[in-house]
């Protein structure tokens, strides 16, 4: 090896170190920019006003309404006005094979044992009755 490859190893450092100081200077620019850039969107809730504060509160709505469906001797609990008076719209026995369907989590065939009707038939009125309360929902909500 010679004095001049020893020579351009020793260049090829020098640009490697100034390429990495170059680097890490821009980074660190970068670095300090965005936390400047975030410190003038962020404010700690420490220096905010009341005011400001109560504008930040949320209330959960969680069981505003709640309403207790029983049909012969079983308890479902409704959450929903909506679907509550959707419910109640629907004759008896439509409105207990989607009660025993959703809130008593029942398969259809589990549904007709109890019923003393074909899973088919249940599997009929579950999807007339679910129609009817959809309709009766869309209805509502075009009124709001």
């Amino acid at each position: 090896m010679g004095n001049s490859d020893k020579d351009f190893e020793k260049s090829n450092q020098c640009a490697f170190d100034a390429y990495c100081k170059v680097i890490l200077r821009n980074e660190a620019r970068d670095a300090y920019d965005q936390r400047k850039r975030k410190l003038k969107r962020e404010q700690l809730f420490g220096e905010m006003s009341p005011e400001e504060l109560n504008k930040l509160i949320t209330t959960d709505r969680y069981f505003q309404f709640e309403r207790d469906i029983v049909e012969d001797g079983l308890h479902f609990i409704v959450c929903d006005q909506g679907v509550y008076d959707a419910l109640m719209t629907l004759p008896r026995a439509k409105r207990k094979i989607v009660l025993l369907s959703y809130f008593g989590e029942m398969n259809d065939r589990e549904i007709g044992d109890a019923l003393g009707t074909g899973r088919a038939n249940v599997q009929y009125h579950r999807s007339r009755a679910l129609a009817m309360m959809r309709k009766m929902l869309e209805q509502e909500s075009e009124e709001y």
